[in-house]
């Protein structure tokens, strides 16, 4: 079959993902630690490509509906909402480097991205200011001259065989089968429950989830994945199985309370963490700026025959889904987006 056979490849190197300073409202309280580098030996003891198996799956209609946490302007917040046509990567732009966490590591990420937003993904160095000088020039498929890049893991349907079954970051890291296209990826930017948001400075990066959280205990685990019809079901560690007329939604929200400083941080999450779960505030000495939301549709072949891309030892476990993003917007536009949530519109 084709996975064993891909499986046989044998074990690559591994990435080590960075260990978070700030958990999400649903990560597994784990101690942090400082940024790993991001090449060299990754230690798992699963080979490429195993999983994910019948019980890494689960019909929506058994997940109970979950309470609804903080939501903008719940506590006289701001809460409208702005929300940047990107496209769903249409023109199959995809990588298997990480700007953000491996910057000019060849496959650092040793998993496929897909791409909206800016398209110059193939020149980056280990010099954030360089990298964003090459941000700052390129082609981008957002609206309004919108350069943001942002990025996920590729969805595959693991009943094929992909197109880079062959390749560094495809079936030679494990990850195997046909890439998904989104049917759509909406890009929305949402207020905060208590305050009022303050603009993102431009080059500002952000991660959500952890692409290491399988074999982390869970560590800032954000994943979220549900279908559509059945929005207020989420399931954070097994992949939805959607009744017929119903599509696999992810759903990556960012941290959104910024330190006020820094557009990077070391660990690549102190500058910018999540508001408080129960209250939905930033905590002290962070203001709250445009939370991002990512929320990404599939139709996918029916039954467990689809799985994210991931690290190979991660054994493509629905917790390790993650999302990048790099604010790339003219300040006039982000200033448009800001004035738009603070008076409850929707732009």
């Amino acid at each position: 079959m084709l996975l064993a056979a891909l499986a046989a490849a044998g074990t690559l190197a591994a990435a080590a993902l960075v260990a978070a300073a700030a958990a999400p409202p649903n990560a597994v309280p784990v101690g942090g630690g400082a940024r790993q580098e991001a090449y060299g030996d990754g230690g798992g003891d699963g080979p490429p490509g195993s999983g994910p198996g019948p019980d890494d799956f689960v019909d929506i209609r058994e997940v109970p509906p979950a309470p609804p946490g903080p939501q903008p302007g719940d506590a006289g917040g701001a809460d409208g909402v702005y929300r940047a046509d990107c496209g769903r990567n249409e023109n199959g732009l995809f990588n298997s480097e990480n700007v953000i966490v491996a910057p000019g590591v060849p496959n650092g990420a040793q998993h496929t991205h897909d791409y909206v937003g800016n398209q110059d993904i193939n020149r980056f160095t280990d010099d954030v200011d360089a990298n964003n000088a090459i941000l700052a020039e390129g082609d981008t498929s957002c609206a309004d001259g919108d350069r943001s890049m942002h990025y996920w893991p590729v969805l595959r349907d693991i009943t094929q065989e992909g197109a880079d079954a062959g390749a560094p970051g495809g079936g030679l890291d494990g990850n195997v089968g046909r890439i998904l296209t989104p049917k759509s990826a909406t890009i929305e930017f949402r207020g905060n429950a208590v305050d009022e948001v303050v603009a993102m400075p431009r080059f500002l990066q952000a991660i959500t989830g952890n692409a290491r959280a399988a074999t982390s205990g869970g560590e800032n685990a954000n994943a979220q994945w549900t279908c559509t019809g059945f929005e207020d079901r989420i399931s954070t560690d097994r992949y939805p199985l959607c009744p017929d007329g119903s599509d696999v939604t992810r759903v990556m929200d960012f941290p959104s309370c910024w330190d006020g400083r820094n557009t990077v941080s070391e660990d690549n999450r102190s500058h910018i963490v999540f508001p408080d779960p129960e209250t939905g505030a930033c905590p002290d000495g962070t203001r709250p700026v445009p939370q991002l939301r990512q929320t990404l549709v599939y139709e996918v072949p029916e039954g467990p025959t689809f799985a994210v891309d991931g690290f190979p030892e991660e054994g493509h476990a629905a917790v390790t889904d993650h999302s990048d993003f790099i604010n790339v917007m003219p300040e006039g536009l982000m200033e448009t987006a800001v004035t738009c949530i603070n008076t409850g519109r929707a732009c």
